[in-house]
């Protein structure tokens, strides 16, 4: 009976422990070793299933949160489009097939599809070999209205416009719009070979890098870049110094407009699988006359969820964000205000209101997106009592196993017990997810930092998630000392 009692006890002193507003020693050491002040972060901490957080500290702030906000899109995503939802691309045409010969235009048609790879893109093309159809007599027209066109521009955010992520989202967009170069040392020739994968006839590649001996280091700054742009065709030129150490490296960019990138892959996919087209490539709306031919699916969207949070993919977040707004587009295409409006009603309907809360593209890759710690970390709360809860935590990277945190925390207590999405901008750095600390409690954390040293702070996020592993912050704010459970 004293036994059952004192556990009883130690149960009650939890259930009434109070927030506490100091940080953890190790935390706040970190912080200042990194010249960050308090009154720059946001954390929030709240054991699931309890009525208040064990530790907020500025948490009401209204920060940028950086990729951390992508939670925001793939919850809304999971709960409003279902774990199943799949994005249709495609096929038809306004001719008829002849001995193998198609006379007339072939439409594709895109939805939004986040993930339509290269090896996707082929099966799709091979299931019109199949049908018959060899030669085109016609043009290839993209119909990409399923998006409306906002006349995104991919060098607003930090000018660099050749980088993937900076990928403006289309309705029918392929491969990300991306070309992947491998970087071969000749050691015999001292010289670089380039490898283009695709390797597209529209992008031309100029190589006058150097090989060297030397440690590899920050092998890219050490290469000077060129894009010099055409009407339908780019060029790559490379010129500088590539050190032997580095071995075989990639590196991808996305140097052309998605209709040139999709004309220019198509015209090579359909030539490897025997294919004859000479027609032009453009834009249009499809004509209510035309039949289908083929189409392909993409994957569910819980394994699309899982590659925007594992791996912080900012271009498939953005598309899927725009997904979100298909719904009340009334035919004009999925703008970001429809997106944006379609998830503030989701979470007035949820009872969670934000409203510091501002979306601009939902991937993070903003210099204006705004939320609290204290209320993203009442999302998390909500979403793990979501029937989509299993979704959205295993498409979270695991500490020192996957995603954006593999390297992160090896040798750390909570390595394999964090399931934490994270997020990086210059002057932003923050963490969000759950943690199963070493009770067996499984807890909310949220850490934001803004600012100018945020990308010195590595070290004290990694001390909160290790504190909220630890026995002691299942301590540190207890109203009453604990009481020992032993007679």
């Amino acid at each position: 009976m004293l036994l059952v009692m004192l556990c009883v006890s130690g149960v009650f002193a939890n259930a009434v422990s109070a927030t506490t507003t100091n940080l953890p020693d190790t935390v706040a050491r970190a912080l200042s070793q990194a010249g960050i002040s308090e009154s720059s972060i946001g954390i929030f901490v709240q054991t699931i299933g309890a009525n208040q957080p064990i530790l907020s500290i500025g948490a009401e702030r209204s920060l940028n949160p950086a990729s951390t906000l992508k939670l925001v899109t793939t919850f809304a995503g999971l709960e409003l489009l279902g774990p199943a939802f799949t994005w249709n691309t495609e096929v038809f045409t306004d001719g008829s097939i002849q001995s193998e010969t198609l006379h007339g235009n072939l439409y594709l048609k895109g939805q939004g599809d986040p993930k339509l790879t290269i090896e996707q893109f082929w099966l799709l093309l091979r299931n019109l070999r199949a049908r018959g159809i060899r030669e085109i007599r016609g043009d290839l027209i993209l119909d990409r209205t399923a998006f409306a066109d906002e006349r995104s521009d991919s060098a607003g955010f930090d000018d660099q416009p050749t980088r993937p992520y900076n990928t403006t989202p289309s309705a029918l967009m392929v491969n990300f719009k991306a070309v992947t170069l491998q970087f071969i040392p000749e050691p015999l020739t001292r010289s670089v070979r380039i490898i283009s994968e695709p390797a597209l006839l529209a992008v031309q590649i100029s190589n006058h890098i150097k090989l060297i001996d030397g440690a590899c280091g920050d092998w890219l700054s050490r290469l000077r870049v060129d894009t010099p742009g055409q009407a339908d065709a780019a060029q790559l030129q490379f010129s500088g110094v590539y050190p032997l150490d580095c071995g075989e490296r990639t590196r991808s960019y996305s140097v052309l407009g998605h209709r040139q990138y999709i004309g220019a892959l198509f015209t090579q996919l359909w030539k490897e699988l025997g294919g004859t087209f000479s027609g032009q490539v453009r834009e249009a709306t499809l004509p209510n006359t035309a039949r289908a031919v083929s189409s392909i699916t993409s994957p569910a969207l819980s394994e699309v969820v899982r590659d925007i949070n594992k791996y912080s993919n900012n271009v498939m977040a953005r598309q899927l964000f725009l997904s979100l707004g298909l719904s009340g587009s009334s035919g004009s295409g999925a703008t970001a205000a429809n997106a944006n409006l379609n998830i503030r009603q989701w979470l007035q309907q949820r009872q969670l209101p934000m409203p510091e809360l501002v979306l601009e593209n939902g991937s993070g890759l903003s210099r204006i997106e705004r939320i609290s710690a204290q209320h993203l970390g009442q999302l998390l709360l909500a979403a793990y009592q979501s029937s989509v809860m299993p979704e959205l935590v295993a498409s979270l990277p695991v500490a020192a196993v996957d995603g954006t945190l593999r390297k992160r925390l090896k040798n750390a207590g909570v390595a394999g017990q964090a399931h934490i999405k994270t997020g990086t901008l210059a002057g932003v750095r923050s963490i969000a997810g759950y943690v199963l600390d070493a009770r067996g409690n499984r807890k909310v954390v949220v850490f934001i930092i803004n600012h100018t040293q945020a990308g010195q702070a590595q070290a004290a996020q990694d001390a909160l998630l290790n504190w909220v592993y630890s026995a002691e912050s299942n301590t540190c704010c207890e109203s009453t000392p604990r009481r020992s459970s032993k007679p």
